[in-house]
């Protein structure tokens, strides 16, 4: 749904800014591009994967953490931004009027059966980033929202080692995992998948389109 609707804003968009590109996959993946096009990294070692990857389509990388965008304001007229911080009033500084905003973003109820599983607390105040929070906050700094989506998609586990890899792989999920200090949890949910076939969480997104009158 993201790259779809981000890939159809794109003809009508003379600059871009793309927020938390990571290493550029999904920008570069909706090529072409309008001319001016921004991306925007915080994590030290994607920015140079991202500005090998996007170089050739001729796209500045700015390596800075998207809750603090370094460019002057009204810069922008489509912000894109997948998984990144969402700064509503920063991003309504760099769009011109009637600029947009697409954002998905992860949710704070993300995984929480995971952690009810492992007996380990949530990783977030399940309430703290919701849709309807966002929607506030990007109301808050003037855009109008013109679509909001909220889903709860099944993940599902079907061993134990899917599980301990996605724990290494996501480490804020649950912030203190060890195997020796998760090892009686662990082995509770193997046998749960033994008996069960698979173990199933849910992933909290939510995409906004919004525009600034």
């Amino acid at each position: 749904m993201y790259a779809e609707r981000a890939s159809s804003l794109l003809p009508a968009a003379r600059r871009l800014l793309d927020l938390d590109t990571g290493g550029g996959e999904l920008l570069a993946s909706l090529a072409p591009l309008p001319r001016h096009t921004v991306a925007m990294e915080g994590w030290p070692p994607n920015i140079s994967i991202a500005d090998r990857r996007l170089r050739a389509l001729r796209v500045a990388v700015l390596g800075a953490a998207a809750d603090q965008i370094p460019v002057r304001g009204a810069a922008f007229d489509l912000v894109l931004n997948r998984h990144g911080a969402l700064n509503a009033a920063e991003i309504a500084r760099v769009l011109v009027p009637h600029g947009r905003l697409l954002t998905q973003q992860v949710g704070s109820r993300n995984g929480l059966e995971l952690n009810a599983a492992l007996g380990a607390p949530p990783a977030t105040d399940p309430a703290s980033w919701t849709l309807d929070v966002a929607v506030d906050q990007l109301r808050d700094a003037g855009l109008r929202v013109l679509d909001a989506r909220e889903e709860m998609v099944e993940y599902v586990f079907h061993d134990i080692g899917a599980v301990v890899f996605q724990l290494r792989a996501v480490p804020w999920q649950v912030r203190d995992f060890d195997l020796n200090r998760y090892d009686r949890r662990l082995r509770a949910l193997h046998e749960r998948l033994c008996s069960q076939g698979a173990f199933t969480t849910r992933d909290h997104r939510f995409l906004i389109e919004a525009e600034l009158p």
